[in-house]
């Protein structure tokens, strides 16, 4: 009877602290999904250990009358249920630590992969017992015999409790806090559980597996469960308290979008936003098209993305931004501000009512822009900008004035209590995408007092994208006489933009004139130092994953045409030769370098076939020659290698020489 007096205790006290954690799903539901999972399995395990304990009570009742032979085929079927159930505990325990291990992102598939196979063993081992006795056996008394299989299994289970227990106290070194508390704890459970497996093995009669297993459940409720619990209702208590200073506030799983809200506000619980969510990011999307104000709307929708979030807070440790939500049939302004939890992995959000602010704000202002001292902006009128913003230097407070309607039909706000925050807002909506970054860089405060401590006014000039049209505008910045305010002015410079372009295209063309041969069309001699200047450039800046090669070339027989035929003939000649090269190098520069001699630069697709080219070229030379018609060249070819070649003329002086040898060659076969 005592062996089934000690599986009763585990039993109850097993039933006392574990009550709500069996019985109850209160709490799964708002756990993130990792956390849920984790539950989810120790509940698992905590009902196996049930069925373990009930079944080893029933062992120790029906083996106190083992020689009753009516009894016996319920204690034997007891004694598969009692290996089955302790196979089950084995089995949800490695499955919790494994949802433990993945809560914190360490994977362990191999533990999974391992606890399954034992457990299906210990199932065939049970099977196989049935037609013979490998696991166990009763002799002619009906008193329990181990058989070898037992102590097989039995070991499988102790080195996993082994494996375990060593992962998990390895882990728990590596790391600090409770975290390395509760990691102890799982791996002192995983030992304590092999450990008293192994008493189980010396002695069969005695209820000792029973027992560490509700040691190691004791000191996991204590320790993790408890723990984890205490932990969780502190930070509730917290996030609650700040709530109060808030309408809402959220809690949020980056990667999955899963969410807690807290709110103490009557007016914000009226909307009926869940208190729990699967998805921050569509859900929030789907009530700020319901709840915001039509003319916000597609604004407040466009900033509930992960992906917009992240890039929002980078370097920054939070943002902000309002709109305005209708509440009671009526809008009213809401600040949020977005930070990054100390994880990394969790967006904190909060929701604050600033109408009456707003309101005040708008009264304060109104008053501002009557008394603002006029003088003070005079200074900047006389340039005539579209736009003028007196912004204060430290809290950012702003009127502006406009003179001309540069931001076409886009709402731009004249007077607002932060010019940095809403004019980094308004960048992603009329300033050209590809000048955002330099805008925003431009009207950073810090950047803008460092830039006028030591000049008088402080220009950008960049694109507003309005329509689809693009057109340039120059801001300038000065400071006013006090230095406490900004004024930044904003004006059209797109004509003068346009003019300057043209002057510059007419400039390159007198430049590109500069740069060709008149007698072939071709580059000539100095287009092709400065290509030779730029190659050697990017060579001695260590850019040696250009590919390209030159082929130099010689016109024979322009000496003898000229003197035969005439000039007239001799030019024509050096026409032909040209056209010759820029035929069968299609893709790449030719350039007429002195009277009768040519240099091809190959690149690209020239440069990947060039042996190719080079064998056309001789070809068509040499058939030339045969027939009697058309340009005959010598020509050579260099490639550029990176492992050994440091200057370009290196290169030339190898293809020239090659092309000295192709020459002697095109003699002989005269």
């Amino acid at each position: 009877m005592y062996y089934s007096c000690i599986s009763i205790l585990a039993l109850i006290l097993h039933l006392i602290i574990n009550r709500d954690a069996v019985f109850k799903n209160a709490g799964l539901e708002e756990q993130e999904e990792a956390g849920r999972k984790v539950a989810v399995r120790y509940r698992y395990f905590l009902i196996a250990a049930i069925l373990y304990y009930i079944t080893d009570i029933a062992w120790g009742l029906l083996y106190e009358h083992h020689d009753i032979s009516k009894l016996f085929p319920i204690l034997y079927s007891d004694t598969v249920f009692y290996f089955i159930f302790m196979f089950l505990t084995m089995l949800t325990w490695a499955r919790y630590v494994v949802a433990y291990l993945d809560k914190r992102r360490r994977r362990s598939r191999v533990l999974l992969f391992s606890v399954w196979a034992l457990f299906v063993f210990g199932l065939i081992c049970l099977m196989f017992n049935r037609f013979h006795a490998f696991v166990f056996s009763f002799n002619d008394r009906q008193e329990y015999v181990p058989g070898q299989g037992r102590y097989i299994v039995f070991l499988l289970q102790i080195v996993l409790y082994m494996t375990v227990s060593a992962y998990m106290l390895y882990i728990a070194s590596k790391t600090t806090g409770q975290e390395r508390i509760r990691y102890s704890a799982v791996g002192l459970t995983s030992l304590v559980m092999e450990i008293f497996l192994i008493f189980q093995i010396i002695d069969p009669s005695f209820p000792s597996y029973a027992m560490g297993l509700i040691i190691g459940i004791c000191v996991i409720h204590s320790f993790v469960e408890e723990g984890e619990k205490k932990e969780k209702e502190v930070y509730d208590n917290i996030a609650t308290s700040l709530a109060e200073d808030y309408e809402a506030m959220y809690y949020i799983v980056i990667e999955t979008g899963e969410y807690r809200e807290f709110s103490k506000s009557p007016e914000y619980e009226s909307m009926n936003v869940p208190a729990l969510g699967k998805d921050f990011y569509a859900e929030t999307r789907k009530n700020a098209e319901k709840y915001a104000h039509p003319d916000d709307r597609e604004f407040a929708k466009s900033l509930y993305y992960k992906d917009t979030m992240l890039k929002h807070l980078e370097g920054r440790k939070s943002y902000s931004y309002k709109y305005r939500i209708m509440v009671g049939g009526e809008p009213r302004y809401f600040r949020f501000t977005v930070m990054l939890s100390g994880d990394g992995k969790h967006f904190v959000l909060y929701e604050k009512d600033i109408d009456d602010e707003i309101t005040e704000e708008t009264m304060r202002m109104e008053n501002q822009k009557k008394n603002i001292t006029f003088g003070r902006i005079a200074e900047s009128l006389a340039s005539n900008y579209d736009v003028i913003y007196y912004v204060n230097v430290t809290s950012g407070e702003y009127v502006g004035y406009g003179s001309n309607d540069i931001y076409g039909q886009l709402e731009v706000r004249q007077a607002g209590t932060d010019f940095y925050d809403e004019a980094l807002r308004d960048i992603c909506i009329v300033v050209h995408k590809n000048d955002h970054d330099i805008v925003a860089d431009f009207l950073d405060r810090d950047h803008l007092i460092r830039a006028l401590s030591h000049r008088k006014r402080y220009s950008l000039d960049y694109r507003l994208a309005i329509n689809g049209k693009t057109h340039y505008v120059r801001m300038t910045v000065r400071k006013t006489s006090d230095g406490n305010h900004f004024i930044i002015g904003v004006e059209n410079i797109d004509n003068e933009v346009k003019k300057e372009k043209q002057v510059l295209k007419e400039l390159n063309n007198e430049k590109e004139l500069a740069r060709r041969d008149e007698m072939t069309g071709t580059k000539n001699k100095t287009a092709y130092r400065e290509l030779e200047r730029s190659v050697q450039s990017n060579i001695d800046n260590g850019m040696d994953y250009l590919t390209f090669a030159i082929v130099v070339c010689d016109a024979n027989n322009l000496k003898m045409i000229n003197d035969n035929e005439g000039h007239v003939a001799g030019d024509e000649y050096i026409r032909a030769s040209a056209k010759l090269l820029c035929d069968t190098f299609v893709h790449s520069p030719v350039f007429r370098v002195g009277g009768d001699e040519f240099v091809v630069f190959l690149r690209g697709s020239d440069h990947a076939i060039r042996q190719e080219l080079i064998d056309k070229l001789r070809a068509t030379v040499r058939e030339n020659q045969k027939t009697g018609m058309g340009p005959i060249l010598a020509a050579g070819m260099a490639e550029y290698d990176p492992k050994t070649d440091s200057l370009v003329s290196e290169i030339f002086d190898r293809a020239d020489k090659a092309m000295y040898e192709d020459k002697q060659k095109l003699k002989n076969e005269m």
